[in-house]
């Protein structure tokens, strides 16, 4: 397929990818996805690869039940050996696949949508918890200098005095 620089369109059952579907508060919706294969300029072999759908995601402050828009626009670079990411040029993701070049498509985009995933979950509009504010009563009490006696007063009397 990527000699033949061939490009794929269709959509993607959130429920069949099961890795998917434990991160997710249901399994339900469907990804539209659409994959190119070819090769760049320096006859890198590569999977362009885009990703959009609502994934249904717990809000980790209120638990609710929230649609996280999805979006990935990745490009891989498919290499046989793990040495050869260094030859990948710059904004290429590497992919690692198996001696006969073949790959199962669902487990790729599989892979980039958890990746993709927010680590903690948090819904976009919960009203004043964008930010955190943090207070005590120490910061709102006026700093006052107390004159506490010096626990090292009473050693200056033990010291000698200078003879002059």
């Amino acid at each position: 397929m990527v000699n033949a620089s061939r490009s794929y369109e269709g959509t993607l059952a959130v429920a069949s990818l099961t890795r998917l579907s434990s991160s997710l508060a249901e399994a339900r919706g469907k990804l539209e996805v659409e994959i190119e294969f070819g090769r760049d300029a320096l006859t890198v072999p590569f999977l362009h690869l885009k990703v959009r759908g609502q994934m249904p995601l717990t809000c980790q402050r209120s638990l609710e039940v929230f649609d996280w828009p999805l979006a990935i626009d990745t490009r891989l670079g498919l290499i046989r050996r793990e040495e050869d990411e260094a030859a990948l040029p710059p904004g290429f993701e590497p992919l690692l696949v198996h001696g006969d070049g073949e790959m199962i498509l669902a487990d790729v985009i599989e892979d980039e949508v958890i990746l993709a995933l927010p680590l903690v979950p948090r819904k976009p509009d919960l009203a004043g918890t964008d930010e955190w504010t943090w207070s005590s009563d120490a910061e709102r009490a006026p700093v006052v200098a107390e004159s506490k006696p010096n626990p090292f007063a009473a050693l200056a009397q033990l010291k000698p005095k200078p003879k002059q």
